[in-house]
């Protein structure tokens, strides 16, 4: 118990960049988890649970919700509520179910992933989509969902093209999913609401920790059946749980508490992105920075840096206070628990690194 206190200690004296899933309740969300009303959601008898999946469904103009553990079993349930076996669903191939999700979808719910190239800002191409479709012959499987994602990357996907790939979707026959990890982040840029935004989709899977700063979970919304089917799905995951209040009261809190101030973040990270981009040999694509994610490319026309260099610098920024996910492309997502000082570390910190190590 004394040993975990003091790990947590240390790490916490470390201005951490790795993602936005790294924040932790703050007093006013832990009071609400210590206050929870709580019971057997498996029984569908906790009362905050409900309350939880009642309040996302209604904020993204959905029937019904169901509360998961994590945001990639809740795209699970989702794509295997929507598609049986042998069925196929058309996805970007950069996409996090496609790439970053274990592969559960065809080793858990064997339907077939049909990965497309995206642009440079992480949107599908209508006509490719159109081309991916089969037709119904017993040679090809049947093309059954259309996964978009918002935000990709930390880019915003607009309200155009979001509503042209819901209806590309039903108009060929498919249904619509959203992979809304950071969908409140898409809402904010965009000043619009999250119904609007998803207002054309069979389904959504909100992430309540990341950019909203729960400590877990995911609620996945829809009509009543997919729902029922879902939750069913659910179950044979694993994914039923006990007294979940405790979690969906910090979900509650943080719906109430913790989307407005995502306009920090994001005014926070275009800050960052600017500092860094007036370092030499540090590349920032500037017009990519839209919500809360900064890329870094180490090494450009007038300086080098050795893979040998980067394979020191997560030892380098951590003498100097700051926890990164070290690469030749390195990604900095801000969130509620960095602020100027800590932005303004890892800039001094990559710069002494880049003049350290820089050939």
């Amino acid at each position: 118990m004394y040993a975990a206190a003091t790990a947590l200690d240390i790490n916490s004296d470390l201005a951490d960049f790795r993602s936005d899933t790294v924040t932790r309740p703050d007093a006013g969300m832990m009071a609400a988890i210590q206050n929870a009303e709580v019971g057997d959601d498996v029984y569908g008898d906790d009362p905050t649970t409900n309350a939880l999946e009642a309040r996302v469904a209604d904020l993204l103009g959905k029937e019904a919700g169901l509360f998961l553990p994590t945001g990639t079993q809740s795209n699970l349930a989702g794509v295997m509520a929507h598609c049986g076996r042998g069925d196929e669903f058309i996805i970007g191939k950069n996409y996090h179910i496609y790439t970053y999700e274990a592969g559960g979808t065809a080793v858990l719910g064997s339907v077939f992933p049909c990965p497309l190239p995206v642009d440079a800002r992480g949107a599908l191409n209508p006509d490719d989509v159109i081309a991916a479709i089969k037709p119904d012959d017993s040679h090809n499987v049947m093309s059954r969902l259309l996964c978009v994602e918002n935000t990709v990357n930390g880019m915003v996907q607009s309200q155009d093209y979001m509503d042209e790939m819901a209806k590309l979707a039903h108009d060929h026959g498919l249904k619509a999913h959203c992979d809304g990890a950071r969908l409140m982040n898409a809402v904010v840029a965009l000043g619009t609401t999250a119904k609007d935004l998803v207002r054309g989709y069979d389904s959504i899977s909100l992430c309540l920790s990341k950019g909203l700063g729960t400590p877990a979970g995911s609620v996945l919304v829809g009509e009543k059946g997919f729902i029922a089917q879902a939750r069913r799905l659910r179950k044979m995951l694993g994914g039923g749980m006990r007294q979940t209040g405790i979690l969906a009261a910090a979900g509650l809190y943080a719906l109430d508490h913790n989307i407005d101030r995502l306009a920090e973040d994001h005014s926070r990270a275009r800050q960052l992105a600017k500092n860094l981009s007036a370092i030499k040999g540090l590349r920032i694509n500037l017009d990519q920075v839209e919500t809360n994610m900064v890329f870094i490319h180490f090494g450009d026309d007038s300086v080098t840096i050795s893979d040998e260099a980067l394979s020191q610098l997560k030892s380098f920024m951590a003498d100097r206070g700051c926890t990164i996910s070290p690469g030749r492309r390195m990604r900095c997502v801000i969130h509620r628990d960095l602020d100027d000082q800590d932005c303004n570390q890892l800039v001094s910190g990559l710069q002494e690194f880049i003049d350290h190590y820089a050939g």
